[in-house]
């Protein structure tokens, strides 16, 4: 259960991020939610075995991050909550992919370690990109992006009565938990039977209090329109900004940026 009030946490934070105000989160959501689209597209196009040439993505997504204000600990703590799916997609691969593509000096390594290495770095980009997306927007921003470029209307509100819905889930689930804890005492009311009761207990809850909110949400004039507390306006600046992402974005993933470098450093010394 403290696995739920930290998510509740964590839910929190994010949407205090995506409140605050700079040079990133003042462009339109759509430009937003495009560039990341376009980040994740150059990340996964890479060869299984690419290590290197995806190193300049992770300092595209630290500028943005330096930009937007965003502490770069959240993201990376968020990370490893979620590595562990990682990890277990890439474990077999050195154990089934044996044949030896590099060595470093006396270290032979095989092609299942460098896809290994490659699926966690992928993994730790897109993610990572996901989760700076919604720092800098908001869930509400994001939702509204994709209706606004073509997303069914009804599809994008049930992705965001689905988010909200996340904090009612935990909310309840907190609640319960401090009732049951102050009523255990010596190892009592923590079996297999009474976490069944809690569960069906707080599935009723929270379908209860959901209808509440509902009704209250009705009563306030909801229409299943998504509103923001800044409207999206595109301008030219988005779009200029936009363009000038996707360009660079392009380049790191058709040139070898690592390589160029190497060589420009390796050209420099005698």
């Amino acid at each position: 259960m403290a696995n739920i009030e930290s998510a509740f946490v964590d839910l929190g934070i994010l949407d205090a991020l995506a409140a605050r105000d700079s040079i990133v989160h003042r462009l339109d959501p759509r430009v937003k939610v495009l560039t990341a689209a376009v980040f994740v597209l150059c990340v996964v196009s890479f060869d299984k075995y690419v290590i290197a040439a995806m190193l300049p993505f992770a300092l595209f997504l630290s500028l943005i991050l330096g930009l937007a204000g965003i502490p770069a600990r959240f993201v990376l703590k968020r990370l490893v909550l979620v590595a562990p799916f990682a990890v277990l997609l890439g474990l077999f691969n050195p154990f089934f992919d044996r044949q030896i593509l590099l060595h470093l000096g006396p270290v032979a390594v095989s092609g299942g370690w460098l896809s290994f290495l490659s699926i966690l770095l992928r993994f730790g980009l897109t993610v990572g990109a996901m989760l700076t997306l919604i720092a800098v927007t908001g869930f509400n921003g994001v939702c509204m992006a994709m209706e606004k470029m073509g997303m069914p209307k009804i599809f994008a509100v049930q992705l965001l009565l689905l988010y909200r819905y996340i904090f009612v889930l935990a909310d309840e689930g907190q609640r319960m938990h401090r009732a049951r804890a102050l009523r255990s005492f010596d190892g009592r009311g923590t079996g297999i039977t009474t976490y069944g009761h809690l569960i069906g207990g707080l599935l009723l809850r929270t379908l209860d209090r959901a209808q509440r909110i509902h009704l209250a949400m009705l009563c306030r004039g909801f229409d299943g329109t998504i509103r923001t507390s800044r409207p999206p306006r595109l301008v030219a600046r988005d779009v200029l900004l936009f363009a000038l992402s996707c360009l660079l974005l392009i380049a790191m993933r058709r040139y070898d940026c690592s390589l160029l470098l190497g060589q420009f450093l390796t050209g420099l010394v005698p």
